[in-house]
């Protein structure tokens, strides 16, 4: 073989090696080139997914916020309100169990993006709710506060009336005296009595009256005051003093306890006597019971001849 023929041939070998390492770089450049645009399509996607995370994450923060300032001020629900805080409390636990996941899917991350949608439309439902019902107790509070006004006002009325009823009843218990009589009565030696005019004859000043019929003054004993005036004006008698209604206190002669039967007439007779002789001028006689005056009378006595 000529040395001609032998340069072609290297040419020839070098031309192919040339050739084929050129074509391993450029295999080598263009699956690099794959491999990167792989890892940066990969890095684009993490990170696409780690902001939409972060978004839901920040939505699921504003919204458990709403659930827990929901659930510290109203403590004590019941009945259907219970139940959809129980709800709520229920779905905010499975939301957080997704985005607590280090690594989540798209479809994981939508069902949580759905699920805080679908707890911030309860949290809102459930605030109507407890407005209406805080409304409605407003308007029972109301309610009740006028009924409490009224049963008050009932109340003090009926408290009033009855405070009345009692008055009228006491008052209406009160007995009337009728038909009085007085007359200074004489003793004399044979122990016979007999009327006078006398002063200084009386031995002492007969009482006598009716009790009337009363149908509310209950059977039983009915204390009977009797005040006695003097000629001079003052009272006469040590039984003591009593109040009355209408004059004040007054000191009385006697006090009779006379036994009444409801709604029957009573004889009553009293008879005064005094360690002084009577002196000449008008005797006045009054009765009280309940502290009301019933009746008077009155009597005159002369100054004897002798």
């Amino acid at each position: 073989m000529s040395n001609e023929t032998t340069g072609n041939s290297s040419k020839i070998f070098i031309g192919i090696l040339l050739i084929a390492l050129i074509g391993s770089w450029i295999y080598f450049i263009n699956t690099n080139n794959t491999k990167t645009q792989t890892i940066t399509n990969f890095t684009t996607e993490v990170a696409v997914l780690d902001s939409t995370k972060n978004s839901i994450q920040a939505e699921f923060i504003a919204a458990s916020a709403k659930v827990d300032s929901l659930t510290q001020e109203n403590t004590g629900l019941q009945g259907a309100l219970q139940e959809k805080s129980t709800a709520i409390q229920k779905l905010k636990l499975n939301i957080s169990n997704i985005l607590r996941k280090k690594a989540t899917t798209d479809k994981e991350l939508s069902e949580a993006k759905s699920m805080i949608a679908d707890l911030n439309g309860k949290v809102n439902n459930l605030l109507a709710d407890l407005g209406k019902a805080q409304e409605e107790n407003k308007q029972l509070n109301a309610q009740n506060q006028d009924l409490t006004s009224k049963n008050s006002t009932l109340a003090n009325n009926l408290n009033t009336t009855q405070k009345e009823k009692d008055r009228l009843q006491d008052i209406g218990s009160t007995l009337h005296a009728s038909t009085f009589s007085i007359q200074a009565m004489r003793v004399k030696s044979n122990g016979a009595e007999k009327a006078t005019e006398n002063a200084k004859r009386a031995s002492f000043i007969r009482l006598a009256f009716m009790i009337d019929k009363n149908k509310i003054t209950p059977s039983g004993n009915q204390e009977l005051y009797v005040c006695i005036t003097g000629p001079n004006g003052k009272e006469i008698g040590d039984g003591g003093n009593f109040n009355t209604r209408e004059d004040g206190a007054r000191a009385y002669a006697n006090k009779l306890s006379v036994v009444y039967e409801q709604n029957a007439a009573l004889p009553v007779s009293y008879d005064f006597k005094q360690s002084n002789k009577f002196t000449e001028g008008e005797y006045k006689v009054e009765v009280y019971h309940n502290g009301f005056k019933i009746g008077e009378g009155k009597t005159s006595l002369k100054k004897g001849l002798f």
